[in-house]
């Protein structure tokens, strides 16, 4: 069985930061917990989302990034950064964009949780960065994490890691899923393979619709 280690569990709430001479709510900012948190099916305990319309919803309970991206974005800012820097919930070890797949399932302590779409960052992550092309440099790289949706409620802390259970027999890689949502989106026979995965978020599936003009 594949397991991948869970370096930090973050969870943070809404507040205002300062943003061209006006202020924007965000819970971009996170804080590591190390005590056992409860998972629920739409965040987990003591994470609230600022911007329910964009990164809330079931199929949204938890964002997760790749550890082994760290080292390119501290390349590429120029700056250490501490683990949950990209607002992310769950920092994982060993599973990058290219080996996660839409509808991977996995056991995460009682709980169990399931890959639902890329992550789609937004321009907070800039704001809280001082760098006003992040989100864009996420796309164009690919290194964007995903999202989980939970299928199963429960307890969860740090000595859980991921343990694979299942993939779907068919799906698209969240890599691939990058590739035709941002770099070739006239890609149709991409588009609507990625539209034919049962598990794929409804909000990602509605944004691929829409370039094909379903």
């Amino acid at each position: 069985m594949r397991n991948y280690p869970v370096l930090a569990i973050s969870v943070g709430k809404p507040q205002q930061v300062s943003f061209q001479r006006t202020s924007v709510e965000t819970a971009i900012y996170k804080t590591n917990v190390i005590r056992p948190v409860y998972l629920s099916k739409t965040n987990l305990d003591g994470d609230v989302q600022a911007d329910q319309k964009n990164h809330g919803g079931p199929d949204k309970a938890l964002c997760a990034h790749c550890f082994k991206r760290y080292p390119y974005w501290e390349e590429r800012l120029g700056k250490t950064l501490d683990l949950g820097t990209f607002g992310e919930n769950l920092t994982i070890d060993n599973l990058i964009e290219e080996e996660a797949y839409i509808g991977d399932t996995f056991q995460f302590g009682e709980a169990i949780i399931q890959i639902s779409q890329p992550r789609r960052p937004c321009f907070k992550l800039g704001v809280k960065m001082a760098e006003p092309t992040l989100a864009a440099q996420f796309q164009e790289t690919g290194y964007t994490g995903f999202y989980f949706r939970v299928l199963k409620t429960g307890i969860v802390n740090l000595d859980n890691p991921l343990q694979f259970i299942s993939r779907p027999e068919f799906t698209m890689s969240i890599s691939e899923l990058n590739r035709i949502t941002y770099s070739n989106p006239k890609d149709c026979t991409g588009l609507e393979t990625a539209l034919s995965i049962d598990e794929l978020a409804e909000s990602w599936r509605r944004g691929l619709e829409k370039k094909l003009g379903v």
